[in-house]
């Protein structure tokens, strides 16, 4: 995949982005994802792929087919045209539009609503840790491998009630705990990333979110490994039809996004890894991220943009 189409791709989420922060806070859990979705299917059109939609939380209503862009190279997709809806409208942080592409073929189909485990971390956890030891033991050898101790490690897990006995032992271990309301493709990313105050992810989230953890993380260089976790037999059934047929296989970041990789988000509220947007007279800032993993480039940018517009305020 060209170089270009790296930066062509933020301006994608950067759409979603604004249109999303312009409910931010403002309380109806629904309308900062409409707003995103309708915007990410609008700059959709005008970017030269011809995309799959592999990975799309309530974008796929919005399309008549599986097909996205304005044809060109193929690709595989994976959207999350606003992760951290429900934050977005309460004001509260991690919420960020999303988009990963991989060659034609080398993302993991991963059904809407499914559940996986995940580690994530830097790459000098790969070889070391590891999805099948206790997180004590994966505490420990991070530890041991950065010459501190276990009680200078910070490891962010979602707050939910599923995590209270991982909390519970994180914390016997000795390790900080940074809980988050919502966000886990941002945590993720503030895991592989050094310096950012994250040491370890763990716990269970979102199939879709890890497959999108899965393409930031390879381009960043990170480690990280999901495993799904079915719920009902309904869950293990839409699996087996997307082609899983080993729920429980532990899966490397080669598994769930393979090739050349493309990564973009666009920060809507602020969150480990990206500010959210700032509006201002005229106009307004944003915070994005854009990776390619054949190249091991990661760029921050700041946008500046400007309305022609004026908002009609009642």
């Amino acid at each position: 995949m060209e170089r270009n189409l790296a930066l062509e791709l933020v301006r994608v989420t950067e759409a979603a982005a604004l249109a999303a922060a312009r409910e931010n806070g403002r309380g109806d859990e629904m309308a900062p994802e409409r707003s995103a979705i309708d915007a990410m299917v609008t700059a959709f059109q005008d970017l030269e792929i011809e995309g799959e939609l592999v990975v799309g939380r309530g974008y796929a209503a919005k399309l008549t087919s599986d097909r996205l862009g304005n044809k060109g190279t193929a690709v595989d997709v994976a959207i999350n045209a606003l992760e951290g809806g429900i934050s977005c409208a309460l004001g509260g942080p991690n919420a960020m539009s999303v988009v990963a592409l991989t060659s034609s073929g080398g993302m993991l189909r991963c059904p809407a609503n499914t559940y996986m485990e995940k580690i994530a971390t830097t790459a000098d956890g790969i070889g070391v840790l590891d999805l099948d030891k206790s997180p004590t033991d994966n505490l420990k050898a991070l530890a041991e491998l950065r010459s501190v101790y276990v009680e200078d490690l910070t490891v962010i897990i979602l707050d939910r009630p599923r995590h209270d006995s991982l909390v519970d032992e994180v914390r016997a271990a000795g390790a900080r705990v940074k809980l988050i309301p919502h966000g886990d493709v941002s945590a993720a990313m503030a895991a592989a990333r050094e310096g950012s105050g994250v040491d370890l992810l763990l716990g269970t989230g979102g199939g879709e979110q890890g497959i999108l953890s899965a393409a930031a993380n390879k381009c960043m260089g990170g480690f990280m490994q999901c495993r799904f976790h079915p719920r009902s037999q309904a869950d293990a059934d839409a699996l087996y039809a997307a082609g899983v047929s080993d729920p429980r296989k532990k899966l490397e970041l080669g598994d769930m996004a393979s090739g050349d990789v493309l990564f973009a988000a666009t920060g809507v509220t602020d969150g480990e890894y990206l500010r959210g947007v700032r509006f201002s007279k005229g106009g307004a800032v944003s915070h994005s991220v854009v990776m390619r993993s054949a190249s091991g480039t990661v760029r921050l940018l700041e946008t500046r943009h400007r309305f022609d517009y004026k908002p009609d305020y009642h």
